[in-house]
């Protein structure tokens, strides 16, 4: 039977940051994806925005690795030649009577550690965005836009380069504790373990409930998120980021429209529960939904005006008759110290991967070292 030290479960943005962390301390690191490449999952059906950390709660994980994550990220795309820009923000309210819940979200996140916030009137907003409709914004200055897939590869390059073992079309089918091990099954094969980390995205319950973990009763709830595209001749009508005040239950930022780094730009995503978290296609919104949900910050937008995109499935730990902002769950095992657990990353899990990477690593050397 092979050993290794570490074997990452998940090859997303955040296994793959964890296994370019890990691989530069240990050797013997694995990481097990289940699809043919890295990051064909929720790691690039996004925005590819890089967030500032307004909207999460105080102290909570969410809000401090996306803090942390927004200038990790940062630096380590200038480092790499990951395609990215800071290009700031705005969160528009549509009538001067939402300025409450605009200051609200301000103080959030300025207790967060986020900086330069500042609300503006509607002439700021038409100088920024000349297309869009509002009467005051928050102006988010540290939001940016990058290249999801890229950065997947980087982290993925690095990792190798370091000496970590990445192994795809390798879906994890058993784990099975063995004193101070684990024996972790593939479809690719069996290998031994010091040290387990789930990073499995959308079935990181799925994974915990092969081990007998009490975490797997933490279900995840998968929500698809739908895009559409501005057609080519309209892609000057957004310059930058345009938000509008998130849903009220929590279930998402809204459909937001994004000028992503190619060039493009992107309405949405939706958010529905759906019941399979591979179910990407079925039952997919007219573009007549889109262009209403977009007519309160695009007031000329039609039809006519739009192509469908991808959609994309995040890790929902709230179920569908609750409300709420459902905080990361990144701890060891506590049946199983020698296996890390990270269930319900969600975003801003893109933004924070490479804080959540350093989080893992102190984890993982409780149990190494």
């Amino acid at each position: 039977m092979d050993q290794a030290n570490i074997v990452i479960i998940g090859g997303g943005v955040v296994g793959c940051a964890i296994a370019r962390a890990l691989s530069a301390r240990w050797d013997d690191v694995f990481a097990l994806e289940a699809m043919p490449k890295m990051g064909m999952g929720a790691s690039t059906r996004n925005s590819g925005v890089i967030h500032s950390g307004i909207y999460y709660p105080a102290g909570s994980l969410k809000a401090r690795h996306c803090v942390r994550g927004n200038q990790l990220t940062k630096e380590f795309c200038a480092a790499h030649n990951v395609p990215h820009r800071n290009t700031g923000k705005i969160v528009v309210a549509e009538s001067a009577a939402e300025t409450a819940e605009l200051e609200a979200l301000m103080e959030r996140g300025r207790k967060n550690g986020v900086e330069g916030l500042r609300i503006v009137d509607r002439a700021a907003i038409r100088a920024r965005e000349p297309h869009v409709e509002g009467m005051v914004a928050l102006e988010v200055p540290s939001t940016g836009i990058l290249s999801s897939e890229d950065l997947v590869k980087a982290y993925a390059r690095i990792a190798q380069q370091q000496g970590a073992n990445l192994v795809t079309q390798a879906r994890v089918t058993g784990l099975e504790p063995r004193g101070n091990l684990v024996r972790v099954t593939s479809v690719a094969g069996e290998i031994e373990a010091r040290c387990v980390i789930n990073s499995a995205g959308l079935f990181a319950d799925e994974i915990a409930a092969l081990l007998g973990s009490s975490l797997a009763e933490r279900r995840i709830y998968p929500v698809r998120g739908e895009y559409c595209e501005l057609v080519r001749a309209k892609w000057d009508w957004v310059r930058g980021l345009v938000y509008p005040l998130p849903h009220s239950d929590g279930l998402s930022l809204g459909t937001h429209l994004t000028k992503t780094i190619g060039g493009s730009v992107l309405i949405g995503p939706t958010a529905h529960y759906v019941p399979s978290k591979t179910d990407y296609e079925q039952n997919r919104e007219p573009l007549e939904e889109f262009a209403h949900r977009a007519k309160a910050l695009l007031p000329d937008i039609t039809v006519a005006d739009m192509v469908p995109a991808y959609t994309g499935i995040r890790a929902k730990l709230v179920p569908p008759d609750q409300y709420g902002i459902a905080d990361f769950i990144i701890e060891r095992d506590p049946q199983f110290p020698n296996v890390i657990q990270l269930i319900g990353i969600e975003s801003p899990g893109l933004t924070s991967a490479p804080a959540i990477a350093a989080h893992v690593e102190q984890l993982v050397s409780e149990i190494l070292n």
